[in-house]
């Protein structure tokens, strides 16, 4: 389905950047790239299965409060920014140093939902207009083109000048993309707009 493939594209142009970054950090590291994998597919499922929720009514979220989800990337972004440098250990993941969660797989699946929770603006109402064979389709559809995104953003990160890049001026390139996806999301979804609300 075309609209299956144009709402997914349209939805995930921001994972990008994020994708790019995460594996050019992990590239030497150990399981990184599953973990990846893992994470981005965790975090992609429940916002499938709250969409679905959602679309049959069983379930309403405030797109406002889907923003504050903006909230971990800039608590990200601002640990790693005032985090302070330990020796010359060039193989510590800056990522890994900044884990709050249990396991690196869940990093990436918080991450992937704070840069997927406007997601739900388009899925949702996507999918009430979709019959059952539909939106399997679409649900399947959806996953493989997430399988294709990885796959083109690790192999993006792989190219020299992106990873030299990333690796030399992670301390400088990490803090502002989780910073603005952070700003964004909240922007998008009139999170800022509902905080300065609760002071009126």
């Amino acid at each position: 389905m075309v609209s299956a493939i144009v709402s997914y594209i349209a939805t995930s142009i921001d994972y990008i950047v994020i994708l790019v970054v995460l594996f050019a950090q992990v590239k030497n590291r150990k399981g990184g790239v599953r973990d990846i994998v893992l994470g981005q597919y965790l975090g992609f499922t429940v916002l499938i299965i709250i969409s679905l929720l959602a679309s049959f009514g069983i379930a309403f979220i405030p797109q406002q409060w889907i923003g504050l989800l903006g909230l971990i990337p800039i608590f990200i972004g601002l640990k790693v920014l005032f985090e302070k440098d330990e020796g010359d250990e060039e193989d510590e993941e800056i990522l890994e140093s900044t884990n709050r969660f249990s396991s690196f797989i869940l990093s990436v699946t918080v991450i992937m939902l704070a840069a997927g929770g406007d997601n739900l603006g388009v899925y949702i109402p996507y999918f009430t207009v979709l019959n059952t064979i539909e939106l399997i389709v679409t649900i399947v559809i959806y996953y493989i083109a997430a399988a294709v995104l990885l796959y083109l953003c690790q192999r993006v990160s792989a190219v020299k000048g992106i990873s030299e890049t990333v690796e030399k001026y992670e301390k400088i390139i990490v803090p502002i993309v989780f910073l603005a996806l952070g700003i964004m999301i909240m922007s998008e979804n009139g999170t800022f707009s509902m905080i300065l609300n609760w002071f009126n």
